[in-house]
């Protein structure tokens, strides 16, 4: 016969303490450690398992702590906190710590029955922890089920890592390339989407009729949209762009039908200048949107895209919950997030050489011809010509290499059966299209020649070009290796960005001193203040996955440089990547570059601003990120592409405070105009080409007007749909609660910097005054060491390697964020927690302990500070059926006189007591009879805990009820009860000096 266990209370087995589930029933008991997490839970049962009914254990007199032992054990019993019991189910056990104003959407998605949310935040500002916290809420409360994120194929694998590493969720890949394997395991009949209940899929693979009826008939309750402005189009889009745009719009249309499903759209660019592609997307959300007959400048029309549509930039966020800005009573929850202040930009110039600037004339030249002569043949031939000219003159400008891969490459256009099948096939491969999904697979050179003949003379030009490789005759690279020499002098790591896989390669080779003679690369410096750099390439050419473990490879390298240097301040090693514009969107390289080279001209200015954006983010060390463009003098479209376009670009990114894509349309009709001139001059010389001037000004002035306008209509966007639907307050409110519970980023540094210096580390300051601390662990108990040797490697544990502890939540592999998910300051304390629980252990590595008697002059009475453990029994509803969950709570209690006869002091000077510090020391035989009598006496105060645990439940029970204020038949079946009795884990007995007698008396 087996006794039945009430969810949330004690019992014992397998040598240790758990918290009985709901899940539990009278044969089997599903269990999670007493302090543990959701992974540690276990299934148990009691006709096989000796369990019994368990209590917590009260401390020992004996077990006495200095002054700080109180605040230690609270700290680390806070920190390790999975499963709080606050409205947030999610927050306590993710593994990244929001800023404050990226619980905005959260907000605003809890306040919806169904969540429909458009996150149109600026580039950096962290849209996607913004989409991976409603995610995680809206899972762990039943909400949903599983989950589903759009993307392109490029992003999936970085959208799985987020989601795997920082929030616990388990995502399968679903793209052209796994979808074979995935359905050899599927049973007979099933769908793949029914197997996995989380996936990330590719946009453009589930868009197509063949895969998007199947994923429609089972897509989950959720979906995540990335880069949503590329699903929708335009009116006046038009050509294979629109018809790609279009297909991914009539695939949202038929998820976004159902009307219990949460749908999260995610960009940076919302509205673009377009009001009709920004109406289709909102329509998405609710219908209502979408007609052209609610002006969305009134009212009415604000009040509901308010409920669906949040956008800010850095500037409103950069200090956040301020008196000052947001209009709170203090400064007290105000949060800084370090976005660099700005990019500093330098344009530096080259001249061809002579031998160079005569292959790139002989090239226009016979392009020119090529493409006057196809002209006459008919718009086929005409346009097959052009492309191949467009190409021709890319990769010349290029480098060397890339020139020489398009003179012996056969055009792509060449195959097309008709003009318009050419330019379907030859754009992509030389416009640079702003959006994202664009860039996979587009940076080969692409080909140039259409003859089949073997004296087509593109082959001469070919061979021309191969003898111009080296910084001799390639000026070009002669400028790059100028220009990081500068930026290597100034302890910058820069990427340099190039348009072509070739490119990428020669400039890697060079760099790197592969090509060199003795294998030296000409960027390295030797002497006292020299350094070492390593150099790496990241095309096309590999995988996703392959390009971002290729980059910690080039992160590794360069440590291990520093470190057989004796370098331990990473000073005389630098970090060199050439990239593709494979990397310009999706991998966050912040943590590693300051600096980006633009080696290659991109022919839209929102590519540039992709380029830039990867290092320009949230997590960026540097103030300043520097940007160097390198462009041709006298190519004769560098300068061009340079005034009108980028220039034109970074004034309106200045005078908004935002980026304003200007259409792919507008700038190719710009570098076409230019690209006719340009052959117009190899043909028919200097002089008669300034008629072609004409159209080439008059196409520039055209983009302007059109880009001062996008401008305009963002910026008036940007006031009139401003993020007004969750004020300051509501947020204080709630990142005030979630820091009563959780603690602070203060507590967090405080209680890892004492606990590791308490535990023998070696901590000391982090180099050029930088926030934080650095501590050699080697010196710490092997029980720490082994709990932290899987999380910063044998160097750091072993080999007296520092380990860099930053106060940002956003720092690299290999060092430690000071906030309570980081997995190392929750190995901290963990340990700390356990060491504190375990009075049988070496006092030497206990910093915390359950006792303590402090005398001082701060009390003018006998003061007594309980920490208290609360477990709460929650029943939530949803729209699933109700869940049954425990939690957990921590809180102090502090009351004066005797335990029989207390007068219990409020939650804040309760508080304050954790700063109290000793004035004179206390005897040890003292300090255990004056705890003893505490202990003895403590039953006394069972009323007042079970009484202040019920407040602690109706309070709980009322937050949850605020978060989730439109779900009316969630907030009715709402329940919390405390479980008692609650735990008492610290006795903290504060004596004052000032009269000895007094407090002996009252001892």
């Amino acid at each position: 016969m087996t006794t039945a266990y009430a969810p949330g209370s004690l019992v014992s087995a397998r040598g240790r303490e758990w918290v009985v589930l709901p899940e539990s029933a009278d044969d089997m008991l599903v269990l999670r450690p007493l302090g543990g997490s959701d992974d540690d839970v276990a299934a148990l049962f009691p006709a096989f398992e000796k369990v019994e009914q368990a209590s917590f254990a009260p401390p020992t007199p004996s077990d006495l702590g200095n002054a700080r032992a109180a605040g230690l054990l609270r700290s680390a019993l806070r920190i390790g906190f999975r499963s709080g019991a606050g409205p947030f189910r999610s927050l306590a056990g993710i593994a990244v710590q929001p800023r404050a104003y990226q619980l905005v959407p959260l907000l605003m998605a809890l306040r919806q029955q169904t969540v429909r949310l458009l996150i149109g935040d600026d580039v950096g500002i962290g849209k996607t922890v913004e989409a991976g916290l409603i995610a995680s809420e809206l899972l762990a409360q039943g909400e949903a089920s599983g989950l589903a994120v759009l993307c392109s194929p490029a992003l999936a694998e970085q959208w799985q890592e987020e989601l795997r590493t920082k929030f616990g969720i388990d995502a399968e890949l679903v793209l052209s390339s796994t979808v074979t394997r995935l359905e050899r395991g599927l049973d007979l009949g099933q769908s793949l989407f029914d197997r996995y209940k989380h996936v990330i899929v590719s946009t453009d693979f589930i868009k197509s009729t063949r895969h998007r009826d199947d994923f429609v008939r089972h897509c989950p309750d959720l979906v995540i949209v990335d880069e949503a402005h590329t699903c929708v189009s335009a009116d006046d889009l038009t050509g294979s762009r629109r018809n790609q745009n279009q297909l991914r719009y009539e695939l949202l249309q038929k998820v976004s039908a159902d009307p219990e499903r949460h749908l999260l759209l995610v960009t940076a660019t919302p509205h673009s200048g377009k009001e009709s592609a920004f109406r289709n997307l909102i329509g998405l959300l609710d219908p209502r949107l979408a007609d052209p007959q609610l002006r969305l400048d009134t009212d009415e029309g604000r009040r509901l895209l308010a409920r669906h549509f949040v956008q800010r930039k850095r500037a409103d966020v950069r200090q956040y919950l301020t008196r000052e800005q947001d209009g709170l009573v203090d400064d007290s929850l105000a949060e800084t997030t370090a976005f660099p202040s700005d990019r500093l930009f330098r344009d530096e110039t080259y001249r061809l050489s002579p031998e160079y600037k005569n292959l790139l004339d002989d090239a226009l030249a016979y392009a020119g011809e090529r493409v006057e002569h196809a002209g006459a043949q008919g718009r086929r031939e005409a346009r097959v010509a052009w492309w191949s000219a467009i190409a021709l003159l890319r990769s010349l400008v290029s480098s060397p290499r890339a020139a020489a891969k398009t003179l012996t490459t056969r055009s792509a256009a060449a195959a097309a059966q008709s003009a318009e099948e050419a330019d379907a096939l030859g754009a992509p491969l030389t416009r640079d299209a702003a959006d994202a999904d664009a860039l996979e697979g587009l940076d080969t050179a692409p080909g140039a020649e259409t003859a089949e003949a073997e004296t087509n003379p593109l082959l001469a030009l070919a061979r021309r070009a191969e003898a111009l490789e080296g910084p001799e005759k390639d000026h070009k690279l002669q400028a790059l290796l100028d220009q990081l020499k500068e930026l290597l002098a100034d302890g910058y790591n820069p990427i340099v960005f190039c348009r072509y896989i070739d490119t990428a390669e020669y400039v890697a080779a060079y760099l790197s001193g592969e090509t060199a003679p003795k294998g030296k690369s000409p960027i390295d410096k030797g002497g006292k203040n020299g350094w070492k750099t390593t150099v790496k390439a990241v095309t096309g050419k590999i995988s996703p996955q392959q390009r971002v473990e290729r980059i910690e490879e080039l992160a590794e390298e360069a440590a291990e440089a520093a470190r057989a240097a004796g370098d331990t301040e990473g000073s005389r090693t630098r970090r060199v990547l050439v990239a593709t514009d494979c990397l310009s969107e999706g991998v966050n390289l912040q943590h590693y570059f300051d600096a980006v080279v633009h080696y290659d001209l991109a022919w839209n200015p929102t590519r540039h601003d992709q380029r830039e954006g990867r290092v320009d983010r949230y997590g960026q060390q540097r103030d300043q990120v520097r940007v160097v463009t390198l462009y041709g003098e006298d190519n004769g479209i560098d300068g061009k592409v340079l005034e009108v376009l980028i220039k034109k670009h970074r004034q309106i990114r200045k005078d908004l405070g935002i980026s304003v894509s200007v259409p792919d349309e507008s700038s190719a009709g710009v570098t076409d105009a230019l690209v006719e001139w340009l052959l117009m001059r190899s043909r028919q010389g200097e002089q008669e080409a300034l008629f072609g001037t004409e159209e080439l000004n008059t196409r520039s002035q055209k983009v302007e007007e059109e880009w001062r306008s996008a401008a305009e209509r963002e910026k008036t966007s940007r006031t009139r749909y401003a993020q007004r639907s969750i004020h300051p307050e509501e947020v204080a409110r709630e990142v005030a609660a979630l820091r009563e519970v959780l603690g602070g980023a203060d507590e967090v540094r405080a209680f890892t910097e004492e606990s590791l210096r308490g535990l023998g580390a070696l901590v000391t300051d982090l180099p050029d005054g930088e926030a934080g601390f650095r501590a050699d662990v080697t010196t710490t108990p092997v029980g720490l060491r082994d709990a932290l040797l899987p999380l910063v490697g044998a160097d750091t544990v072993e080999k007296n390697r520092p380990l860099p502890f930053r106060d940002t939540a956003a720092v690299p592999r290999g060092e430690a964020a000071l906030v309570r998910t980081d997995p190392v300051v929750g190995a901290v304390a963990s340990y700390v927690l356990d060491t504190a629980l375990d009075a049988t252990g070496d006092d030497r590595h206990r910093p915390a302990r359950r006792c303590g008697v402090v005398r001082t002059d701060q009390v003018s009475t006998r003061t007594t500070l309980l920490l208290v453990r609360y477990r709460f029994h929650l029943t939530l509803p949803s729209r699933h059926g109700t869940r049954q969950l425990v939690a957990e709570d921590a809180r102090l209690l502090a009351f004066t006189g005797a335990p029989d006869r207390a007068t219990w002091l409020d939650p804040a000077e309760a508080a304050a007591l954790l700063e109290v510090q000793a004035t004179e020391n206390t005897a040890p035989t003292m300090g255990e009879n004056t705890v003893r009598r505490v202990l003895d006496a403590l039953p006394a105060t069972a009323d007042h805990l079970d009484a202040y645990g019920d407040e602690l439940a109706a309070e709980l029970a009322d937050s949850h009820r605020r978060v989730r204020s439109a779900a009316d038949e969630i907030r009715r079946g709402l329940k919390v009860q405390a479980q008692k009795p609650a735990d008492i884990l610290g006795v903290y007995v504060y004596l004052p000096v000032a009269n000895p007698a007094t407090a002996g008396g009252a001892a």
